[in-house]
């Protein structure tokens, strides 16, 4: 303000002389004695017109200087703001120039880290691309390309830091290997959907985890998830979910499609009414509809999504007494595959061992039955492809063995000894799925699936 002050006294000094003094000079100066005898002088000024022009600009004059002091007032405020900024980074900026003096190893492993936790996120996503088995080889071409970038990088940094340029290239390495078994796992799975000219199942790929269940909580052991099997136009990359605590069925969730499920971002909830919940582990969705067990009473239950109607049909001699060995009620089995819609189950008649029946989807009926020899509290899971049953049992902690195979065509029974790998020990829920020839695993919490290879000879 003492600043302001200044610049207004020197303009009102300018003012005064804006009046010439040749002005003065030129006027008529008087003087006389006035009644009290004071001495009185009189000036008369030539008719001089008063500057207005210039008083209006003294006063845009003052105006702008005080705009002007307002803006530095203003910088200054900024410049101090910045200046602790500053001297902040500053300040770290000297504590990590400390710890270079003291070791510079210290400081490469502080960069280093950040570098392997990036490293580690990339990891997570690369194990995503394995469900995207039909994506092209260049795409696979291009992220080599990129890790070889990468390797050149990090060859660059070998001067630094020897020690953690050594556990950098581990991690490339382990990512170039995902990236060589996804890159494996599309040239093993070109899957030739609908066609079963085939003599079965020669492999399954390795198990692609997709992330836990929509609850977030590994303590939903039991449930399922998967695509429909027979999906309606418009419904095709819908997928489905449902997971509790214990062996029921009380709600189903409806995603729209892959990007949803892995958000978590469903599309329907169906919460099933009274008198309508289910037990057991096993459900699918084939043809826009949701197949599952209910107990009262004992029997194969369909759920219209569109419609939202409920229907139920009793198999008179399914048992209730025999599960699948790792989960309990898992009684009635619902299969799709390419030859339409099954149900597994074991009975008293056969001795406990599966029953495959073949499910009329009109009339919501039984249509054909074949008796297996498979003793359905031996077997860890079953599903159906190309009309053949396929049953499962551990082999260990971390293997799933396909043991046993029916074929429903020519009712011939072999025995198999197909390995595939687990995520964890126990699951709930395998089913195959025609529409790309993959099995969806509910394992212990976690979405998983498989592709399956056929032996086409």
């Amino acid at each position: 303000m003492r600043s302001v002050l200044l610049l207004l006294l020197s303009a009102l000094a300018a003012a005064s002389a804006w009046i010439p003094v040749e002005d003065w000079e030129s006027g008529e100066v008087t003087a006389s004695v006035g009644e009290e005898g004071q001495c009185v002088c009189h000036v008369y000024l030539p008719d001089t017109t008063f500057p207005a022009d210039r008083m209006e600009h003294m006063h845009q004059v003052t105006k702008d200087l005080m705009l002007e002091v307002d803006i530095q007032i203003k910088k200054m405020v900024s410049y101090d703001a910045k200046l602790k900024v500053y001297l902040k980074e500053l300040k770290d900026l000297s504590i990590r120039v400390v710890m270079l003096e003291s070791s510079a190893d210290k400081y490469v492993k502080l960069d280093f880290e950040l570098l392997r936790v990036e490293l580690r996120e990339f990891e997570a996503l690369v194990l995503q691309l394995r469900d995207s088995f039909n994506s092209s080889s260049p795409v696979f071409d291009s992220l080599f390309a990129e890790i070889r970038n990468m390797s050149l990088i990090v060859d660059q940094l070998e001067t630094f830091d020897q020690s953690n340029l050594l556990v950098i290239r581990i991690e490339f390495a382990k990512l170039q290997k995902k990236l060589e078994d996804c890159q494996k796992e599309q040239e093993f799975v070109k899957p030739d959907i609908g066609n079963c000219n085939h003599t079965g199942i020669l492999s399954l790929s390795k198990p692609m985890v997709l992330q836990i269940n929509a609850h977030l909580n590994a303590g939903y052991q039991y449930g399922g998830w998967g695509k429909d099997s027979k999906p309606v136009r418009g419904s095709e990359s819908m997928y489905f979910y449902g997971a509790y605590t214990g062996p029921a069925v009380h709600d189903f969730y409806l995603y729209s499609d892959y990007d949803k499920l892995i958000l978590r971002s469903a599309s329907k909830h169906h919460d099933i009414p009274s008198g309508w919940e289910g037990t057991g582990n096993n459900y699918i969705v084939h043809g826009n509809s949701i197949y599952y067990q209910i107990n009262s009473p004992f029997s194969m239950s369909k759920l219209n999504l569109t419609s939202s109607k409920y229907e139920y049909r009793v198999i008179p001699a399914a048992s209730q007494s025999f599960s699948y060995s790792y989960s309990p009620n898992q009684n009635l089995d619902f299969a799709a595959d390419e030859n339409g819609l099954w149900v597994l189950y074991a009975s008293e008649e056969n001795l406990g061992k599966i029953v495959i029946a073949k499910i009329d989807e009109k009339s919501f009926g039984i249509q054909d039955v074949w008796k297996t020899g498979a003793y359905k509290q031996l077997v860890g899971n079953a599903f159906m492809a190309c009309g053949v049953l396929y049953a499962t049992r551990s082999v260990d902690l971390n293997t799933e063995e396909i043991f046993y195979a029916y074929d429903t065509r020519t009712k011939e029974e072999r025995h198999l000894k197909i390995h595939f790998q687990k995520f964890q020990e126990k699951y709930t829920n395998l089913d195959y799925n025609p529409s790309d020839q993959k099995l969806y695993m509910y394992n212990n919490g976690y979405y998983v699936s498989y592709s399956v290879r056929f032996d086409r000879e």
